[in-house]
């Protein structure tokens, strides 16, 4: 067994166990978030038997994340792989696994000492009629107001591209999402008593639903007057499809998705290394 870093110009080495999936290797590399560097291969007699990518947008803030770890072997080996990568990459990072996922990948994971920490689910509109929003909902007066409403919220209910916002801008969209939420269609939506607030993005990859939260003693219907007003604001920007997404246990929310029209296209769990996990848990423990 090899395991080793791949060479600059071996795209055809990493891409023996098939093409990666939506962008390709090639293309990762133009863009400059995958790099020889953060790419590791294990051969067994000159076979690819496991890879694994890390990625890293250029001008992130944040650290690398995995996000390509395909293996043909064993568990073994796939943790040995994961094992000389994190001394190279001075530790382990997260791995954003889409479900279901090979469980050979998941014990190597495991083995090589990622833990679960939380899984998120993505839903997308994509044309179902909506709504009016059945209890009043205004735009918001300012920043001012927001950041005094999401401190209000321990636990929001949806949070789109947290990993991504993480990374690329050091941001805690549970804290701080104001400055992520920019571009056309960009606006916030406030429950005119003050129990809950939306955010919508119309300039990122897709128009996307990036904030919403309410609070304990909000009346129901609360969140369903928040989808109600952040989707009419992306259509009216020009949009055509919407995402969101929302953590597993998070079923309430969930729910009213699917009223609203959103459809679940993916799931992905985080594995973390056991301190970030451990942390992640207690996090969600006191948020509920």
């Amino acid at each position: 067994m090899i395991y080793r870093q791949l060479l600059p110009g071996e795209e055809a080495v990493f891409d023996a166990l098939g093409p990666v999936t939506p962008i390709s290797y090639a293309d990762g590399l133009a863009g400059g978030g995958f790099h020889p560097s953060r790419t590791w291969v294990a051969q067994r007699d000159g076979q690819v038997v496991a890879r694994a990518a890390w990625v890293l947008p250029p001008g992130a803030a944040g650290d690398p994340w995995l996000e390509v770890f395909d293996l043909v072997d064993s568990p073994a080996v796939g943790a040995s792989l994961l094992a000389a990568a994190h001394a190279a990459l001075g530790g382990a990072h997260p791995f954003h696994v889409t479900l279901p996922a090979d469980e050979r990948v998941l014990e190597a994971a495991r083995l090589a000492g990622l833990a679960p920490a939380v899984e998120r689910r993505r839903f997308r509109w994509s044309g179902a009629p909506v709504e009016s929003p059945a209890l009043p909902v205004r735009p918001s007066t300012g920043p001012g107001e927001v950041r005094d409403l999401v401190s209000r919220i321990a636990r929001p209910d949806v949070l789109t591209g947290s990993e991504t916002a993480l990374t690329v801008a050091g941001l805690d969209l549970a804290r701080d999402p104001l400055p992520w939420v920019t571009g056309p269609a960009a606006a916030w939506h406030v429950l005119a008593d003050g129990t809950g607030v939306a955010g919508t993005a119309g300039e990122a990859c897709w128009p996307m639903l990036v904030y919403l939260g309410v609070r304990p003693e909000a009346a129901p219907g609360a969140r369903s007057s928040l989808l109600a007003a952040s989707l009419g604001a992306l259509i009216a920007g020009g949009a055509e499809e919407v995402v969101a997404d929302v953590e597993s246990t998070l079923t309430d929310a969930m729910t009213d998705l699917d009223r609203a029209g959103f459809r679940q296209i993916r799931a992905r769990m985080t594995l973390q290394p056991p301190r970030q996990a451990a942390t992640s848990a207690r996090l969600r423990s006191i948020e509920r």
